[in-house]
């Protein structure tokens, strides 16, 4: 260890070239083959099945629906299933394809066999998935031609394709367009065993050597969740490397959670905020989420979404009829005693 790290480090650089950075180091890290894809066995196995089966029909794998938290490997699991079918991928986004005509020119421009991937697809508008319906079930395109009593429909026969489809939010996409995929795959909050395992292995790819202490400390605070834990070590590199450390110790780990005010369990300003607001000014609930966001001025989307999956899988927030619910362990980790602390009023 070339030295201590000092107590005020100056924090890494950021704007555009930092987010640049990170974007190509993700895709730098990202798992090319199966046996470099750490956890979730089950899925592996499953999906494993399905695409030895298509290659052996020689068929298109079957169309497949994505879905899980943000940052668990959706886009990485398309990519690994286009690379064991050995077929090139497209990949847009639900915002992306505003209207018919934009689904419509990526459809009739797909190769044999050819998978297309569609992140955020709950973000579809119905008309657009109800063009996704005859190309899924039938390989056909149907297109509307003018308006009103002199318009007409055309078909295009499509090649055989695999539509992948990622969403956060599985419950927005319609049910006629869910049930006309052939698999559906939740992917679930990682291990924590295998979080430590991907940050050795992204250590190792990055040439940064970290100690098992650091490792442990960085996948704690990683929210069981890969690309948390691959951006937590991109962030202790660059602490370290700021202090003049060459290597990545417990200390350095520690360090770099203080300046990004993440604690030892991942937990961020926000999500403390939101127990604590739960917990001292409505004496840790049932309280209802309209009530809770107007509380926070944010919104209910963000809250349901994005901060209280991880809360709940740390059992430290519980979702009832009547409202939410602060569990005792989280009074516990944020050292409150009691609901009715006054001293730990916001």
């Amino acid at each position: 260890m070339a030295g201590k790290p000092r107590q005020k480090p100056a924090s890494p650089t950021g704007g555009e070239g930092k987010i640049e950075e990170d974007q190509a180091i993700d895709v730098l890290l990202r798992p090319e083959r199966w046996e470099e894809y750490i956890g979730q066995e089950k899925i592996k196995r499953n999906l494993q099945i399905i695409i030895e089966a298509a290659r052996n029909r020689g068929e298109p794998v079957d169309h497949l629906l994505l879905y899980g938290q943000a940052g668990l490997g959706k886009t990485t699991l398309a990519r690994l299933v286009a690379r064991e079918m050995a077929a090139s991928i497209k990949t847009t986004t639900g915002p992306a394809i505003e209207r018919a005509g934009d689904l419509a020119a990526i459809l009739s421009n797909l190769e044999h066999h050819e998978i297309l991937f569609i992140d955020e697809a709950h973000r579809l508008n119905r008309l657009i998935e109800e063009v996704l319906y005859s190309a899924m079930e039938s390989r056909k395109l149907h297109i509307v031609i003018g308006k009103g009593p002199g318009a007409r429909t055309i078909s295009i026969d499509l090649p055989p394709f695999t539509l992948i489809a990622a969403t956060t939010r599985i419950n927005l996409l319609s049910s006629p367009l869910r049930s006309r995929f052939g698999a559906t795959v939740k992917i679930d909050y990682y291990e924590l065993e295998d979080i430590e395992a991907i940050i050795k292995r992204s250590a190792k790819i990055l040439g940064i050597e970290i100690e098992s202490g650091a490792v442990r400390t960085l996948a704690l605070a990683a929210r069981f969740t890969p690309r948390t834990a691959n951006r937590l070590l991109r962030r202790a590199r660059d602490y370290a490397q700021v202090n003049g450390v060459n290597k990545i110790t417990e200390n350095v780990a520690e360090k770099t959670l203080e300046y990004l005010e993440i604690d030892s369990l991942g937990l961020e300003n926000h999500d403390r905020l939101l127990l604590k607001t739960i917990s001292q000014k409505f004496s840790g609930g049932p309280v209802g989420l309209s009530t809770v966001a107007a509380a926070l001025n944010e919104d209910k989307g963000i809250i349901e979404e994005v901060y209280e999956p991880y809360l709940m899988r740390l059992g430290f927030l519980r979702r009832t009829p009547a409202g939410r619910v602060v569990e005792p362990a989280a009074l516990e980790h944020l050292g409150l005693k009691t609901s009715q602390d006054k001293n730990a009023l916001l």
